[in-house]
């Protein structure tokens, strides 16, 4: 198997260990048993447990910037800017559903790694700048200061990581309920932001 196909199939595996197990009780034993490769190999691709855990945050990091841009650009053109910004918020609320143990783990248990901090950190880092380039393009959006829009998407940013969070003990608030929540709760100021440049 090439070495790509074989990171992959390893860091599947190892997500899914680490979410079941915590970070802690993982070991890399039973990661490479459920594999089917030695201990061994999955140290000379990783390095280390704490390795292992940070390249999981990283794959979950490309992957949730994908559903977001994707969510972006699946809309048509010309459509009005509170579908942009929902659709981006629910890609969001989807994504976590899809990853919601290891999500849970993060959140629980990031800190234990020395890494995984500023690699969580780094996935906030991304999460606003796709969110303030997106903006940036939207019509509506194109006369408000850049630097607004910014802090607008920190707020974003924010807002549905706290909500994803409250919602993990709470499986009857569904993705969209989340994303009605943070539209009520974000959109009013953005909207209005928009249409006082507008009138400008």
């Amino acid at each position: 198997m090439p070495r790509a196909q074989r990171e992959e199939q390893i860091l599947a595996v190892a997500e899914a260990v680490f979410a079941d197990r915590g970070y802690q009780a993982t070991t890399m034993e039973e990661v490479a048993e459920r594999v089917g490769v030695t201990k061994p190999l999955i140290y000379e691709y990783f390095g280390s447990k704490e390795g292992l855990l940070s390249a999981c945050i990283d794959k979950a990091r490309t992957q949730l910037r994908d559903a977001t841009v994707a969510a972006w650009q699946g809309l048509e053109e010309g459509a009005v800017l509170e579908s942009y910004f929902e659709s981006g918020i629910r890609a969001f609320f989807d994504f976590i559903d899809e990853h919601a143990s290891a999500f849970a783990l993060i959140q629980q248990e990031g800190a234990v790694a020395a890494s995984a901090g500023s690699d969580i950190e780094s996935i906030r880092t991304q999460q606003s700048e796709v969110v303030a380039q997106t903006l940036l393009q939207v019509p509506g959006l194109a006369a408000v200061p850049s630097v607004l829009l910014e802090g607008y998407s920190e707020l974003v940013v924010g807002a549905c990581e706290r909500v994803a969070v409250w919602r993990l003990g709470r499986p009857e608030v569904s993705a969209q309920d989340a994303t009605d929540l943070v539209m009520s709760g974000v959109w009013h100021g953005l909207g209005s932001l928009a249409a006082q440049h507008a009138q400008a």
